[in-house]
């Protein structure tokens, strides 16, 4: 499959994963929508990169999402591939701090529910299409987890395994279903965390790769390497993330 000529809507599409793959497809020569719930940033996002356009869109709310996907459609028909990017990591330690029901609630409804509806309310216009696809970025995390996240690991697991079941349903179909495992990247969400991060500028040029050749699950940098140790040695990649 190729990434050229594409309506192609990213979400988390204002800053870091998501604005590099936004300016790579641009320059690749498709239509690309962004969605964020920060207005500043897509102001800067669209500053910056004058060609793309940005949406509103608050993903802790599924009826601004619903909103949202609605007018998307309406504005775009032409829209083929989504790239579920958003997400947050909250990190906290659950007998120091109780009280998390809101942040469990707002990661799992981020990095998870969010994703599965937008791919539920896509899905029969993408069947429309010639060439349609979903690309879902899920984590190493969700792999082997980290102790210091484990709602956030928790939810990429989730995505992970949502995402092959997804491509199952999809089989007879146009529509394609991408995974982007990354490792860390150096984002405003990783400062001050990890060491040996990757740019996203670096995840785009092995995501693209990927996709062109159609490796449905897209393993980008170190991740190759754990996904290696796990298969042969589970706990040997458990002791290596435990405390990342």
């Amino acid at each position: 499959m190729k990434l050229t000529g594409h309506c192609i809507l990213i979400t988390g599409g204002s800053a870091g994963i998501g604005f590099a793959l936004a300016k790579r497809l641009v320059e690749m020569g498709n239509q690309v929508i962004i969605a964020s719930r920060n207005g500043n940033r897509l102001e800067q996002a669209v500053q910056a990169c004058p060609a793309l356009i940005a949406y509103p869109c608050n993903l802790e709310n599924p009826a601004d999402i619903d909103i949202f996907t609605q007018e998307v459609l309406k504005a775009h028909p032409d829209l083929s591939i989504l790239i579920n990017n958003a997400g947050i990591q909250l990190n906290y330690d659950f007998l120091r701090e109780p009280d998390t029901s809101n942040k469990i609630n707002r990661e799992i409804q981020i990095n998870l529910t969010s994703t599965i509806q937008l791919c539920s309310s896509f899905l029969s216009h993408f069947t429309k299409k010639p060439h349609a696809a979903i690309v879902n970025v899920s984590s190493g995390l969700g792999l082997a987890p980290k102790k210091s996240a484990p709602v956030y690991c928790a939810t990429k697991a989730a995505v992970h395994l949502f995402t092959k079941s997804l491509r199952y349903q999809l089989e007879a179909t146009n529509v394609k279903v991408f995974e982007i495992i990354p490792p860390l990247v150096s984002t405003e969400m990783t400062e001050g965390r990890g060491k040996g991060k990757i740019t996203p500028d670096q995840l785009v040029d092995e995501f693209i790769q990927g996709f062109e050749r159609d490796r449905y699950e897209i393993l980008i940098g170190k991740v190759k390497l754990l996904r290696l140790i796990q298969r042969i040695y589970p706990s040997v990649a458990d002791k290596l993330l435990k405390n990342g």
